[in-house]
């Protein structure tokens, strides 16, 4: 089962809204601050997008899955986090390239962990159509989120 209409219009309400954010966080001209503000902001988006399908994850494991994507973010991109880090050392410039950057990686990673999460969620839903008993909707994120390779 894929997501519904109204799952996807709240999951594009929270990812765009959590890139604009990070956006934000992102015209400090300080290397480094970029990429604390995208895992925290990963971080909340992870936790609010669970709650949309129904289910809950705690921060450690929302920082957890965060993580896990800015480093494979950073593994499979690499130019890209450089030069958004690097280009705040230019003023102007590094102000407009860093939240560009950081809005296109936030709204990738918000999308790929939205399918993960729904896709987490069905098998819970099949079970409950089947009739066998459980508990509520709980993701169990104990996997590392990974990111899938670019085509």
């Amino acid at each position: 089962m894929s997501m519904t209409e109204e799952e996807k219009s709240k999951c594009r309400k929270i990812i765009h809204g959590h890139a604009v954010a990070a956006a934000a966080g992102n015209l400090v001209p300080v290397p480094g601050v970029g990429l604390a503000t995208d895992t925290v902001t990963m971080t909340t988006m992870a936790m609010a997008l669970a709650s949309v399908f129904g289910g809950s994850i705690t921060e450690s494991v929302a920082k957890n899955m965060a993580i896990n994507a800015i480093v494979a973010t950073m593994k499979k991109q690499p130019v890209k986090v450089i030069a958004k880090e690097i280009s705040k050392v230019f003023p102007i410039v590094g102000q407009l390239v860093a939240p560009s950057i950081s809005v296109a990686m936030l709204e990738s990673a918000g999308w790929l962990l939205a399918d993960d999460l729904s896709a987490e969620r069905d098998p819970a839903q099949s079970k409950a159509e089947l009739g066998t008993p459980q508990n509520a909707h709980y993701f169990k994120y104990n996997k590392n989120f990974q990111l899938p390779n670019p085509e």
